[in-house]
């Protein structure tokens, strides 16, 4: 391998048992240059960083082959000897930072932790202090002082992401390792963070490793790509090459996979004149649902009885329909009460203004006033799939029983005939129904995505809430998941309300959209009509925002 790379890795391979993770990948990596790696979910690429980091899960070898950095042989050092590499002169950035974070330390101190560790400040506590400042202010961070002495909870997403990149940058590191940092921010948060990672490169010299499954961010702040499929690295090159000759399977499939919003040009006039001329109200088919006024209030602050003194609105007069048999996006940033809105609408918090759910050929029901007996008979026309399905699936049951968990609760079944239904649910969401005796540790991500769709539509509800439902899935996943909830929107006439952050699936998925800001609507119509003609100036900036790649003709 080339004598100036900073990192040089040569026919890397892992293994767990019999099976083989990682197969002869071998790559380099110079000074201040910035690569991206790529891959759909279980290609081997984060196995393959934490190798780089000496952190191999318990029952994963090395089994072969060298890794070098600045030419010094990293396989088989001591954790002593790790400890000058790791966290020193090699950074990393984690995927999800309420994870990483320690909630119950301060953030300063967790970054004086590291200072103190890598002797990168002076001995003193006002030293390192000093420097936690200082890091702070070179990732943006606002009020730094005042920042140092909160709780990782007291955060958003984006500044706890942010006091990573601090954590990572405290040593002094030459090589910085960015694992998913950011598949869970907000189109606005992302693009801000990619620029932050971009400026601090540059300004420091730093090598930069990205590893991701999204194209359209590696296209933002790398140079050359690293294309990783069942094992192996599958291709190389720079950046625009691949991306405008891909010539591995692979990476056609990654390309594939992709929104069509996530396309250079994809959303443009000739799409905005084929929508012919759409104004910004809502759709003019029946409404399933109608919420009219709707506002969600939360505790801002409480005094020392309890009580509480002033409240924060999250939902502030809101107005919108969605329509039957069709999908109403609803877009904005973390925090603009979109959640909130979709939690009121299943009355799992309390709220004001009228929320009607309109069953065809028959009376309104206001889920607004329905109480006890009437309200739990309610539910059963709803359905809900959240982000995580880790966390919406007990882990203690098999699948089988979580996906008719719906239908044991309200007697919809004949408890005899629960296990046959689960089978025809699996069946529906096209997975085995065999997979009806696992339990949800023993599926894939998008699979248990797949069974919290089939757990929600087991009732046959008039309206189904997708809560970020795409999210947390790799781009070919994602399409795959996507794919099928418009199968059985066709199939069985269901109503989505499609409650998401990434503006490139909102193209690709819904009819409507509705677009969300500090607890207002600021703009709705017909997705065609308002990604290629935004009328609010918070619209275009989401649109502007959002991860596209560049143009490859």
């Amino acid at each position: 391998m080339a004598a100036e790379a900073l990192l040089a890795v040569e026919d890397l391979r892992l293994r767990a048992g019999s099976q083989d993770l990682v197969r002869g990948v071998s790559f380099e990596i110079a000074p201040g240059e910035a690569v991206g790696l790529v891959g759909a979910s279980g290609c081997g690429k984060s196995m393959t960083t934490l190798a780089l980091l000496g952190l191999l899960p318990e029952g994963v070898e090395l089994v072969g082959g060298a890794i070098r950095f600045g030419g010094e042989g990293l396989e088989g050092m001591s954790e002593r000897a790790w400890r000058k590499i790791r966290g020193a002169r090699i950074g990393l950035v984690f995927q999800d930072p309420a994870a990483a974070l320690n909630p119950v330390l301060r953030v300063g101190f967790q970054v004086e932790e590291v200072l103190a560790a890598h002797g990168t400040a002076g001995p003193s506590r006002a030293e390192r202090r000093a420097r936690v400042v200082e890091l702070f202010r070179e990732v943006r961070l606002p009020d730094p002082e005042a920042l140092l002495d909160r709780f990782p909870h007291q955060l958003s997403g984006g500044q706890r992401q942010r006091v990573m990149i601090a954590i990572a940058l405290a040593g002094e590191p030459e090589l910085l390792l960015a694992d998913e940092p950011t598949t869970a921010l907000d189109v606005t948060v992302q693009a801000a963070i990619l620029d932050l990672v971009t400026r601090i490169r540059q300004e420091r010299g730093l090598a930069l490793l990205w590893i991701s499954h999204d194209l359209g961010v590696i296209a933002q702040v790398c140079e050359r790509v690293l294309v990783m499929h069942d094992g192996q690295l599958v291709e190389e090159g720079q950046v625009a090459e691949v991306l405008r000759f891909p010539a591995s399977q692979g990476a056609k499939r990654l390309l594939d996979a992709l929104p069509r919003a996530a396309r250079e040009g994809a959303t443009g006039a000739d799409e905005a004149d084929s929508a012919g001329d759409q104004t910004s109200a809502p759709s003019a088919s029946p409404a399933v649902l109608r919420i009219t006024d709707l506002r969600v209030q939360y505790p801002a602050e409480r005094n020392v009885w309890g009580r509480v003194q002033s409240w924060t609105a999250a939902v502030d007069g809101v107005s919108l329909e969605v329509p039957a048999g069709g999908t109403l996006a609803l877009v904005g940033e973390s925090g603009s009460g979109k959640s909130s809105l979709g939690r009121a609408v299943l009355r799992l918090v309390a709220a004001e203004g009228q929320i009607e759910l309109q069953p065809p050929g028959e009376a309104a029901l206001p889920l607004h006033a329905l109480q006890g007996a009437d309200l739990r008979a309610a539910r059963r026309r709803l359905g809900v799939v959240f982000q995580d399905p880790a966390r919406s699936l007990n882990p203690r049951l098999k699948i089988g029983v979580s996906v008719t968990e719906p239908l044991a609760i309200h007697r919809a079944c004949p408890r005899a005939e629960l296990p046959a239904r689960a089978r025809q649910l699996l069946e529906m969401v096209e997975l085995d129904p065999e997979m009806a005796e696992r339990y949800p540790a023993e599926m894939s991500g998008g699979q248990k995505q797949r069974v919290a769709i089939a757990r929600a539509l087991a009732l046959d509800p008039l309206l189904v809430i997708l809560d970020e439902a795409v999210s947390a899935l790799d781009v070919a996943v994602q399409q795959t998941v996507l794919r099928l909830l418009e199968r059985l929107q066709r199939e069985r006439g269901s109503s989505y309300l499609f409650i998401t952050h990434d503006l490139a699936v909102v193209e690709d998925f819904a009819d409507q959209v509705a677009v969300m800001k500090d607890g207002r609507i600021v703009e709705q119509g017909a997705v065609s009509r308002v990604f290629a003609r935004p009328e609010h100036a918070y619209t275009a900036e989401l649109l502007a925002a959002s991860p596209r790649l560049p143009a490859v003709s």
